[in-house]
């Protein structure tokens, strides 16, 4: 249903695996781990803008936080009114709410396909000769065993903690087993929680209204994350640490381009200029009502 968003991805895989792999070897798996990463960093690459737009929406919306307030505490009795002068507010000074959702909305789509093509290498329930038979999207048959059989620190990309041992003695080489796999996919997971929660204390300073249940977020999301470790594939925690980390740059960086951007947010009624007073001799001038 979505193969026109898993070719695309898979073939921006493939193009950094045929780089790194000209350099590296096609079957190390330094090689695959660095694939996976510039392939985050190639489409977080072209989401800067719109991630751009949604923090200068924010940093908008919070400059006009007194202006919105003054508007229910006028419109209080006419909710239809109010609704129309926040919209009118909002479109004037360049604000849309929906600009925030749409930069979520279409990264998650990208993203999913991202760790379909990632988990397809290794389809569940089959066994290691079945899976490296089959072709994943641009990738040939030849390919997804170069994955399957690809290491990064001695545990192999496509295993996870809990993998039966049967499995794990499949991949061929040098014996490994779940703790060989885990002290790999620990430090990947823990590197990759941190910066989840540095990332949402950063986002919750912007929020200083933000409810009690949403301050427990940064602590909820790593706890989550770690708790789903045993079950997740190496190239997967790969590409969690390059998404996480390039966000955490990612929010710096543009959050201090944004912040350096002068909102301008006129007053609800601008005050009259105090009436001269006239000179000896002068008739005073009567103000136009």
């Amino acid at each position: 249903m979505l193969d026109f968003l898993y070719y695309p991805v898979s073939a921006v895989l493939w193009f950094w695996h045929q780089v790194f792999g000209l350099v590296l070897g096609p079957d190390d798996g330094v090689a695959w781990a660095l694939a996976v990463i510039f392939l985050v960093l190639t489409l977080r690459t072209l989401m800067i803008r719109p991630a751009l737009s949604r923090l200068r929406s924010a940093h908008r919306m919070r400059a006009l936080a007194p202006r919105l307030t003054e508007l229910r505490a006028r419109h209080r009795d006419d909710p239809q009114k109010l609704v129309a002068e926040t919209r009118a507010l909002q479109a004037e000074h360049g604000v849309s709410a929906f600009g925030g959702m749409a930069s979520a909305l279409l990264q998650a789509p990208v993203f999913l396909a991202l760790l379909h093509v990632l988990r397809y290498f290794n389809r569940p329930g089959l066994t290691f000769e079945q899976n490296a038979a089959i072709p994943n999207y641009v990738f040939g048959p030849d390919e997804v065993r170069s994955f399957l059989e690809a290491r990064l620190f001695g545990a192999p990309l496509s295993a996870y903690v809990t993998m039966p041992q049967s499995l794990l003695d499949s991949f061929g080489g040098a014996s490994v087993t779940s703790w060989q796999v885990l002290a790999v996919a620990l430090p990947l997971a823990v590197l990759a929680a941190v910066a989840t929660h540095v990332t949402a204390r950063r986002s919750l300073r912007t929020q200083p209204d933000a409810p009690r249940i949403m301050r427990a977020l940064p602590w909820v999301f790593p706890l989550g994350a770690l708790a789903s470790v045993p079950f997740l594939l190496v190239a997967v925690l790969v590409y969690w640490l390059a998404n996480n980390g390039w966000t955490l740059v990612e929010q710096h960086v543009l959050g201090c381009i944004v912040e350096r951007e002068v909102v301008v947010v006129p007053d609800a009624v601008a005050p009259r200029p105090p009436a001269r007073a006239p000179k000896p001799g002068q008739k005073p001038v009567r103000r136009r009502s």
